[in-house]
């Protein structure tokens, strides 16, 4: 869940390559699934559940938009995670993003349902995350967006070899670090 009760300031995150990967398992009766065709409004109701949209026509209106034009990679990037009667309770997405002339791989949209927290399932996903983005992208510097209403996602990803940037940045995304590293200093450590 995002904590909105904090400002809201961009945070932007590098893996830089040559980390070793993370190996974390999914805990007994969860398992992945690749995104099919017909799986946008269950990844619209996961982000939604999170409070990354208002609701889930909004996130499907993005969906449309940012990633059904991709529909092949879609296959082999945006995973799920299904609890024992298969119901998508997780997701990710190992991405890319241009930045000038470049291509970063970058991860986008990691969310797990409130009810399904604190159980292992977002250490999973983002270790799948990152290795399926090494084998599609090479071993590279891995880049995210974030903020600071994702505080508890942003103490994953440091656990994982991500840091907070200072001034970096990529694609499009302001980085405020500035701002955001006071407040993340209240929540974080």
């Amino acid at each position: 869940m995002l904590d909105k009760s904090i400002p809201h300031y961009n945070v932007i995150m590098k893996r830089s390559a040559g980390i070793p990967l993370p190996n974390s398992a999914l805990p007994p009766g969860y398992s992945f699934s690749w995104y099919v065709p017909g799986k946008e409004e269950k990844w619209a109701e996961i982000e939604a559940s999170v409070g990354e949209f208002d609701h889930i026509e909004q996130g499907l209106d993005y969906f449309r938009t940012e990633y059904l034009p991709f529909r092949d990679e879609l296959k082999r990037r945006l995973l799920f995670i299904r609890n024992e009667d298969g119901e998508e309770i997780g997701t990710i997405t190992s991405w890319w993003n241009l930045t000038g002339g470049r291509r970063d791989p970058s991860v986008h949209w990691f969310a797990v349902k409130k009810e399904y927290q604190g159980i292992g399932l977002g250490k999973a996903l983002v270790s799948e995350c990152l290795n399926r983005l090494q084998l599609l992208e090479g071993d590279r510097d891995i880049y995210l967006h974030t903020q600071t209403w994702s505080y508890k996602a942003i103490g994953l990803y440091l656990k994982t070899g991500f840091e907070i940037l200072s001034h970096e940045s990529f694609a499009h995304y302001n980085n405020d670090y500035d701002k955001a590293v006071p407040i993340l200093k209240t929540v974080l450590y």
